[in-house]
């Protein structure tokens, strides 16, 4: 739509009606009017381009060819809106009378009309004509939103029936649409990786979709897409902004078509032109990614000769390949370790962010008063280095405020930069000591750099998330930045960490001795926690944990003793008391488990 068109404001009726749809019908109503909306706004454009200018008989054919597109697009747009406002009717009156015309047909012809009091109210300055038409253009918008909200009113009430919605327009192919001049809402982040010959473009995009769940695109099948599905012979030959157009129409639709996909990539950038006009319209949605590395290295990679290496890069240069990295959000050197192009890539993907995180003393994590305090001269010790140490968080049982004195561990997390892991592994020692015996210590110690690469492990992953929703922190830098986790990226993570859990399950029931009843039981709480990720089940404590795993289909009820009974028969050395009934429920969940296997 023209820069500054107006908005479509629906009638009260009907805006009142449409707040009262479920959340999900209101969204995808407001969407497809909007998108309506700016399509007529476009279509308004176009005819006036195709009417006022001086345009060759190729340019002429364009325009007409787009105006085509857009009223398919416009069509096809309506038909979505009936989808929604049908719903509306009352279904039981059969014998009401029939309505001329849809509900989203009169909100187009509102749209329209709109419009043209718009371009009226512009044209008055200069155009006597126009100014007259003013008033009578705004009585008609009345006269028109009151119509619109009396048969609302009868729809609503079965007073009156609405047709068919399908309109079954042909213009040209069935399904043609236009590119959008507007990245879709649910076209979130796209990256495009540019660069000359062999400089690590298509291994980037592969990782990136292998890692990060990306959708992958090279831009010659996007705009080959576009090119069929418009009716042009060669997309190529057509001006950067109107290939970055198709290009994007095409990542729209597909956006549309996939709203849980969050991230794009396109290869290969080869033309600085049409990626300057995509970026235009996307903004920062768009991150170019320019590879870089000596000809002689990218000659070393490919295995072949130097003159094919030089004859490909001279093709892309005189498009313009090389130009890209003046525009680049990002140019990764990719001379060096796989490795650190990896870690590059994915704080790209998946960029880290400041995190608020809940600071909390030891004191007010309900342990012993011997271990808070030894926990606090820790504290005390860290947060002296400086910002060489980033954070420190019990994490487990003490941040979910269950810690037991005898049978809980002590779980620590500390992110520090590697020169200062020294000086942690003193600390560290320290606290051992003024432990005691009274606990039992598990430092995981990780540098800022491996979390936002995002080499985590499963259960590192779940420790960012629980601090990210509010467990709390001893000890955290200013201005720390994270990894981002989704409940979704754990689900997958315990598909990856509950085999490892199952082995070793097995492993230590083979051993089920009262000595191993506390490590058996951990890893039955800990099977069941990721089985319940799984089935996007979120529960903290091993009593609730087991009780809501009992629930899983086909599962017979784990009857095992609380986690004060079997914790109390630990610290009091009867572990025996406790051995069978938590060997049985790892037996049932071990024969359930391998049965869903063999399904």
């Amino acid at each position: 739509m023209t820069q500054n068109s107006p908005p479509l404001v629906l009638p009260p009726s009907l805006s009142r009606t449409v707040a009262a749809l479920p959340d999900k019908d209101r969204n995808r109503l407001d969407d497809t009017i909007t998108r309506l909306h700016t399509v007529n706004g476009r279509l308004w454009d176009t005819e006036d381009r195709v009417r006022g200018a001086l345009l060759s008989a190729a340019q002429v054919a364009d325009c007409k060819r787009e105006i085509d597109q857009l009223n398919a697009e416009r069509n096809l747009l309506a038909e979505r809106a009936d989808e929604v406002l049908g719903s509306l009717a009352d279904a039981g009156r059969a014998d009401a009378p029939l309505h001329t015309e849809t509900l989203a047909s009169v909100v187009d012809r509102l749209s329209v009309l709109t419009l043209r009091i718009w371009h009226s109210e512009r044209a008055a300055a200069r155009d006597e004509l126009a100014r007259r038409r003013i008033p009578a253009l705004h009585g008609q918008r009345e006269e028109l939103c009151a119509a619109l909200d009396a048969l609302v009113s009868d729809v609503v009430a079965g007073r009156r029936r609405l047709p068919v919605p399908a309109r079954f327009k042909l213009y040209g192919r069935d399904g043609a649409a236009p590119a959008e001049i507007k990245p879709s809402r649910r076209l979130r982040r796209v990256l495009a990786f540019g660069g000359l010959s062999e400089c690590g473009k298509s291994t980037s995009a592969e990782f990136v979709q292998r890692t990060c769940g990306a959708q992958r695109f090279k831009i010659g099948f996007l705009l080959r897409q576009a090119a069929h599905r418009e009716g042009l012979a060669d997309a190529y030959a057509l001006s950067p902004r109107r290939q970055a157009e198709l290009l994007l129409g095409e990542l729209n639709r597909f956006a549309d078509a996939h709203i849980d996909t969050e991230l794009f990539t396109i290869e290969s950038v080869h033309d600085d032109a049409s990626i300057a006009e995509l970026k235009r319209l996307m903004g920062d949605a768009l991150q170019i990614v320019y590879l870089d590395a000596s000809f002689a290295v990218r000659v070393e990679r490919s295995g072949t000769p130097a003159q094919a290496v030089a004859a490909k890069d001279e093709i892309k240069m005189s498009r313009g390949a090389h130009q890209v990295a003046a525009l680049a959000d990002h140019i990764i050197d990719n001379i060096g370790s796989i490795a650190a192009l990896r870690a590059r890539l994915r704080r790209i993907a998946a960029p880290p962010a400041s995190t608020a995180l809940r600071a909390a003393t030891p004191y007010g994590l309900g342990l012993p008063a011997a271990v808070a305090s030894a926990t606090a001269d820790f504290t005390d010790a860290v947060r002296a280095y400086g910002p060489g140490v980033r954070l420190a968080a019990l994490t487990g049982s003490p941040g979910e405020g269950s810690w037991i004195a005898g049978w809980s561990d002590l779980d620590l997390l500390v992110i520090a930069e590697h020169e200062a892991i020294g000086r942690v592994h003193e600390a560290l020692e320290q606290y051992r000591t003024a432990l005691g015996g009274a606990a039992s210590l598990g430092p995981t110690l990780v540098t800022p750099g491996e979390l936002t690469a995002r080499r985590l492990t499963p259960r590192l992953a779940f420790v960012l998330h629980q601090l990210q929703q509010g467990s709390p922190v001893l000890h955290a830098a200013p201005g720390l930045e994270l990894p981002t986790i989704s409940r979704g990226e754990l689900a997958f993570a315990a598909v990856r960490e509950l085999p490892q859990v199952i082995l070793t399950m097995r492993r230590l029931r083979a051993d089920a001795g009262p000595t191993a009843v506390r490590q058996l039981y951990k890893h039955l709480v800990l099977a069941c926690r990721l089985l319940l990720r799984e089935h996007n089940q979120w529960e903290s404590g091993p009593d609730r944990i087991l009780a809501a795993a009992s629930r899983m289909p086909g599962l017979t009820a784990l009857a095992t003793p609380s986690l004060a009974e079997i914790s109390s028969a630990w610290r009091d050395g009867e572990a025996e008391l406790v051995l069978k009934p938590v060997t049985v429920a790892v037996d049932q969940l071990l024969t359930w488990y391998a049965a869903q296997l063999a399904a």
